[in-house]
Order: C-alpha cells, then sequence, then structure tokens
C-alpha cells in the first residue's frame, strides 16, 4: 500500500501522447488539474489534495512528462510545450471528464497557461502560483537568457548544453535539491549582497551559489528524501530538457504572440520570489493579458515554493476561487 493510501489517495497512470502519465487522485467532483514545477513532483502538492478533497472537488496532481513515474520520450524536443498541453488534455479525458480547472506552479504555471490558452474548450479556469502570465512575444529567449547574465551565466542558459548541469547535479542530487530549495525559499535564500543563486560564475557551478547547512522550514528530511528518490532513479535529463525547448516553444507559439487569457484566472505570488520581482511588468499587464482575472496575491514574506511554504494561506485562497468560479 502506498504511505499516501491511508489518506484517501490513490495513485494510477492514465495514457497520453508521451506513453503514461502518473497522477495521484483524492477526492470527488469537479475536476481540478494541478501541475508541478522544476525540479518538484506531484508531492509538491501534497497539502492542497486533501483540502481540495475536502471542500468537494476531484483534485488531481501529476508528474509531468520526464519525472517521477510518468514516461520519459528519449528525444529532447519531446518536452515542447504543445506536447505538455496535449499530455494535459489527454489526462482530462482519460479521467472521464469534458473540463477541468487547471493550476500550476513554477513550470507548471505556464503548462496552465499554455493548456489554457491553447485549449479554452478544456480548461475552463486557470490558477497561477509564482510564475505570471506573459504572453509569447518579443525576442527568442535563449537571446533574452544570454543578455541577462552579462558577466556572469543565467541558470536558464547553464541548464541548455544537453549533460552540463547532469554533471553537477547528479553526483550528489539530494545535496544538490537541497541547495536549491533552500536557495529559493524566503527563511532560507541568500541576504542582501550574496551572489544571486540564479547565475553561474564563468566556468563555475549553480552548486557554489546555494546556502548550506540549513533545509527551509516547510521542507522536513522525509520530504526531502522523497524528491531526492525520484530524481536519483529517473536522473535529471528529462526535467531539464524542458528548459531546452523554450526556443521551439517561441517558434511554435508564434500565432500566439500577444494573446490574452480569457477564462476566470487568480494569481499568487511571493513578495521575496525573482520570478514576481522580475516579471513585475507582466503582473501590472494583467488587466491586458489576463482580463478573467479575478484575484491575484502576492504573499508578504513568502519565497518560490510558495503551496509549500504558505500552505494554509495558498488553500484559503485557491478554495475561494474555485468556490466562485462559475459551474
Amino acid at each position: 500500500m502506498s504511505q499516501h493510501a491511508a489518506a484517501g489517495i490513490t495513485h494510477r497512470s492514465v495514457p497520453s501522447p508521451a506513453g503514461r502519465i502518473h497522477l495521484v487522485e483524492q477526492g470527488s467532483g469537479p475536476l481540478v488539474l494541478l501541475v508541478h514545477g522544476f525540479p518538484e513532483s506531484w508531492y509538491s502538492w501534497r497539502a492542497q489534495l486533501p483540502v481540495l478533497a475536502a471542500a468537494g472537488y476531484r483534485a488531481v496532481a501529476i508528474d509531468v512528462r520526464g519525472y517521477g513515474r510518468s514516461s520519459k520520450p528519449a528525444v529532447t524536443d519531446a518536452y515542447r510545450m504543445l506536447d505538455l498541453v496535449e499530455d494535459n488534455v489527454a489526462v482530462v479525458r482519460a479521467l472521464g471528464e469534458e473540463s477541468a480547472v487547471i493550476v500550476g506552479h513554477d513550470w507548471g504555471a505556464t503548462i496552465a497557461a499554455n493548456s489554457a490558452l491553447l485549449r479554452p474548450e478544456v480548461f475552463r479556469a486557470v490558477g497561477l502560483l509564482s510564475v505570471p502570465y506573459a504572453p509569447r512575444g518579443g525576442p527568442r529567449p535563449s537571446d533574452i537568457f544570454t543578455q541577462m547574465g552579462g558577466d556572469e551565466e543565467f541558470y536558464v542558459s547553464y541548464f541548455q548544453e544537453p549533460g552540463r548541469a547532469e554533471a553537477e547535479i547528479e553526483p550528489d542530487v539530494r545535496g544538490w535539491l537541497a541547495g536549491f530549495y533552500a536557495a529559493f525559499s524566503a527563511d532560507t535564500m541568500p541576504g542582501p549582497g550574496a551572489p544571486d543563486p540564479h547565475f553561474a560564475s564563468k566556468g563555475g557551478t549553480l552548486r557554489e551559489r546555494f546556502p548550506a547547512g540549513r533545509l527551509p522550514e516547510w521542507l522536513g528530511e522525509r520530504d526531502l528524501d522523497f524528491y531526492a528518490g525520484e530524481f536519483e532513479r529517473t536522473g535529471m535529463t528529462y526535467a531539464l530538457n524542458r528548459y531546452r525547448n523554450m526556443d521551439r516553444d517561441w517558434e511554435d507559439l508564434a500565432a500566439f504572440d500577444g494573446t490574452p487569457i480569457t477564462q476566470p484566472s487568480l494569481f499568487i505570488g511571493g513578495n521575496r520570489d525573482a520570478s514576481t520581482t522580475w516579471l513585475a511588468d507582466a503582473i501590472e499587464a494583467y488587466p491586458v493579458t489576463l482580463p478573467g482575472l479575478v484575484s491575484s496575491h502576492l504573499l508578504d514574506g513568502c519565497g518560490h515554493w510558495i503551496q509549500q511554504e504558505r500552505p494554509a494561506e495558498v488553500n484559503r485562497i485557491l478554495t475561494g476561487w474555485l468556490a466562485e468560479l462559475p459551474a
């Protein structure tokens, strides 16, 4: 029996264009599909699943293609946004539903936003955590990230070369994940004036800038064991391949340049998260880009791992928003 079965959680896999998508399900009622980011798992929604189920929803958290127990295609371009959107559609159909509310965090927020954009007949509302919606447009992403680095290298650029980040991470997955989670959590992130962990020095590694010696308050040893065990089993390449498709996504989505998402939407960010400070202009543009926005929240003193750092607050906001959606 799964360690989560006693809480009413069931594990199964369903067919998708990738092969199979592993999901974790709890509750019954209208479907809420939860999509995680990097480097995470369905487990990132462990505090939301029982709350959503108790509120009368069918809460389903997936392992995104390339993660956990979902299928892991070998070719890099199998992780482009168009494919991930179709995985989400396949999950909804395999569960016998016609539509769902989709909620995502980090990369999951971008996947959720594009799912709502590309398949509005399936995804009737969208919730975005940590990463704001910014419509496709502007220069090629790789050019933007190269310019951001200056004398250093932005982490997205660092992730581009196959094998490079893997060589840093895979010899000590658990230690690397602990540092990565700590680097972007409000209670453990480096202080003002410290080298920015979003960047690596030329010829250096990301880990050199991670804090060491203390886990974030939200991350227990058992939680870290779960995440580390998943990536020790799968390796990091499949998860990193999402970053290696950003230019392909820019090309694939050219027809949607500047297109707003009109379904009812929600945004929750942390005011100590670089995703919200760097993308402040995207949040300010919501009246145009998210005209269906119901509510937007910036949580004081919160970092990037928002639904794990502030589960009670996120659950309150999320269930309140869901309750207000049209049936």
